[in-house]
């Protein structure tokens, strides 16, 4: 049967850097859209730069930047912005982190592209979004956790705020880019055109936060930092064990008491006063935790897992990479980590899809472009351009 994308029919020209918007177009790429990575002549993308290298290829690029082809291109010069726009009158989608107004300034802004293609859509990432007091602030992934609130709930009890251990902002702008690029072209079928989507990593670190914000509206309550644990439902957190952490997970009244009474084995939780409802247990989760880690701490994590998963109650390890790469379900069954063949770096392992489209299975479809690799093939083909038209913008620096 032939393999389809889902978005084989969409062409995307990617002007993005570094994490949220590549994450963005690698998505867009493994679900089959052409990706068309465009990169400043003079070193390309700034994640070239970043660690881990191998063979003089940088790693992190090759794994944001997979499923894309590439080319370079002088957007400041008069003939690399004429070369763009012939590849805006076939493209569907562009890309771009740039700070807001940056492509305005370039004569390459939203309001230019449509003219030259009604159908185009347009999507932005930056820190703050592209109207706002703010929207002229340099945006970066620890800024977006700062100031969405991420770090602030994050942390053990009585710590200060703490950074997520990823670029969260990043990704989480990155998805929702990929969100707001998809339900765009479903729109052009209902309004007939293209449309700007606007995504800011602050907005998207404030959307993830959920329960923080409902707590302050309804009870003026500040979220204080706990570690592990959950503001909502007790027991939600991560026990000691013999060897570790396990994560009991009873997120209603009916999994606690499996919990206690088939498997802990302490039925005297379930009638306890503090312990009664879910409420009770949240206002009483010290008390709680000290008496459930006094039987966790006499098992491995294992042995805790197991007999809460034989229970029905939701259980599991405290993973670190090197344990997760080696998990049968998430590195296994979910291939979660395939390996592609790069031409420098030679076979690599990258970040897989978590969405899986069971008609249309997103795949890595090409290892990430060396710097300008593509640019003979796509300029002839989107810009009309021959071999000596190519070779003469390379000598005078426009690609």
């Amino acid at each position: 049967m032939e393999r389809h994308g889902a978005l084989e029919d969409l062409l995307v020209l990617d002007l993005t850097r570094v994490v949220a918007g590549p994450f963005c177009s690698s998505v867009l790429g493994d679900m089959g859209a052409r990706v068309i990575k465009i990169e400043n002549p003079k070193g390309g993308d700034d994640s070239r730069a970043y660690g881990p290298y191998v063979n003089g290829e940088s790693a992190y690029f090759a794994m944001l930047n997979r499923s894309k082809e590439g080319v370079t291109l002088n957007l400041k010069s008069p003939e690399g912005k004429k070369i763009f726009l012939e590849m805006v009158k076939k493209a569907d989608v562009v890309l771009e982190n740039y700070r807001p107004g940056v492509m305005d300034k370039l004569g390459l802004g939203y309001d230019v592209l449509k003219g030259v293609n009604d159908q185009i859509i347009y999507a932005a990432a930056s820190g703050f979004g592209s109207y706002g007091p703010y929207s002229q602030r340099p945006g970066y992934d620890v800024l977006a956790q700062a100031m969405g609130g991420l770090m602030s709930v994050t942390g053990p009890r009585g710590a200060g705020p703490t950074r997520a251990g990823n670029a969260m902002g990043d990704i989480l702008a990155g998805m929702n880019m990929v969100i707001g690029v998809l339900a765009a072209v479903h729109a052009r079928n209902i309004i007939g055109h293209g449309q700007r989507v606007d995504v800011a990593l602050v907005d998207s670190v404030v959307v993830s936060l959920e329960n923080a914000f409902t707590r302050y509206w309804i009870n003026n309550e500040i979220y204080v930092r706990n570690g592990n644990a959950y503001a909502a439902i007790c027991p939600y957190d991560t026990f000691q064990a013999k060897d570790g952490l396990a994560v009991i997970a009873c997120g209603n009244q009916k999994l606690f008491e499996k919990f206690a009474l088939d498997v802990a084995k302490h039925p005297e939780w379930v009638t306890d006063e503090r312990f009664l409802t879910n409420v009770s247990r949240v206002a009483h989760m010290d008390e709680l935790k000290e008496l459930i880690e006094q039987w966790s701490s006499q098992l491995e994590v294992k042995e805790i897992v197991d007999q809460m998963l034989a229970a029905g109650v939701p259980a599991g390890p405290v993973y670190d990479v090197s344990q997760i790469v080696k998990d049968e379900h998430i590195a296994g069954a979910r291939e979660m980590f395939p390996v592609v063949h790069h031409p420098v770096i030679g076979d690599m392992h990258v970040n897989g899809d978590a969405v899986k489209l069971m008609d249309t299975m997103p795949h890595v479809t090409r290892p990430a472009p060396l710097l300008g690799q593509d640019n003979l093939r796509v300029y002839a083909e989107l810009a009309g351009l021959s071999a000596e038209d190519v070779e003469k913008y390379r000598e005078a620096g426009i690609v």
